[in-house]
């Protein structure tokens, strides 16, 4: 089964879909290593593995594009992408949707906000008019040539415009062809609940420590009426820690005596990355 169809049907399952964002390609072998279904690339992290900067919209189409494009060729699980604002107007969304498409991505979404774009969870946002969100939700589905390819419809309304606009925009947005909904970073369980409540098509949640959501069990995301739940920046935060924690003992004591306990060995981590049926291939020849 084709993997934009895989995905489709994971929305729709009545478990909520647990999907973690990977930043590179070692953090999307992991992910489907120990099992997750699929995995989501963001902008937050794709930005901050590539550029080393925040998500603020320095990352171009094309950088992402790359970065999913790798991904998608080293798992063989779906991979949903983060294309901001669609990088422009509607022929922008145009050749976004045939980029990552042509990637092998299961599906993207497109957001609201003006240019330059920011996290969902900063502060500083704008959005577009309601008619220039539509319009790109409608481009989007328009330009794809899988009609399984899932599009999503992403507000950040709820910061700048509150919480009714934001699910008028979500309605809006399903109404224009949107296979998926994403009200960005609602701040109680009551907001949550109103929104699967008026919203009707398939609905994504994005947990973030540190961020404005309530960081709440998968299963009570899956009660509030969520189908897929993505955990922005789990990896990321968690990779970065062990990172800076590990080059501190290096740069003070010259050793990983205390790091190594939570490091992966050299014979495991060949194995991660499949060294031995890459070993069986070259003696074929």
């Amino acid at each position: 089964m084709k993997n934009t169809k895989k995905f489709k049907n994971l929305i729709l399952e009545k478990e909520i879909l647990k999907m973690p964002c990977t930043h590179d390609s070692l953090s999307a072998k992991i992910a489907e290593k120990v099992g997750f279904k699929a995995i989501c690339v963001g902008g937050y992290g794709t930005s901050a593995s590539m550029l080393g900067k925040p998500d603020i919209g320095l990352l171009t189409m094309t950088e992402i594009v790359d970065n999913v494009s790798r991904i998608c060729d080293c798992v063989d699980i779906p991979v949903f992408a983060d294309a901001d604002t669609g990088y422009g107007n509607t022929t922008n969304v145009n050749r976004t949707v045939r980029a990552l498409e042509k990637a092998g991505a299961a599906g993207l979404f497109i957001e609201d906000q003006t240019f330059p774009k920011r996290c969902g969870h900063m502060e500083g946002k704008d959005v577009c008019f309601r008619s220039e969100i539509v319009s790109k939700i409608k481009a989007a589905l328009d330009s794809r040539i899988d009609p399984d390819f899932i599009i999503m419809g992403r507000t950040d309304a709820i910061a700048t415009h509150g919480l009714d606009e934001a699910i008028l925009r979500g309605c809006l947005m399903q109404q224009a062809g949107a296979d998926m909904i994403f009200i960005e970073a609602p701040t109680s369980i009551e907001q949550m609940k109103k929104i699967n409540t008026e919203i009707t098509a398939p609905t994504f949640a994005v947990y973030l420590e540190g961020g404005k959501i309530p960081l709440l069990s998968a299963r009570q995301f899956e009660d509030l009426g969520y189908n897929v739940l993505a955990y922005g920046a789990s990896g990321l935060y968690a990779s970065a820690f062990a990172i800076q924690k590990t080059f501190l003992e290096i740069m003070e004591k010259g050793e990983t005596t205390n790091s190594i306990l939570n490091m992966i060995q050299f014979s495991d981590f060949n194995e991660l990355l499949d060294l031995s049926n890459i070993r069986k291939t070259e003696s074929k020849f």
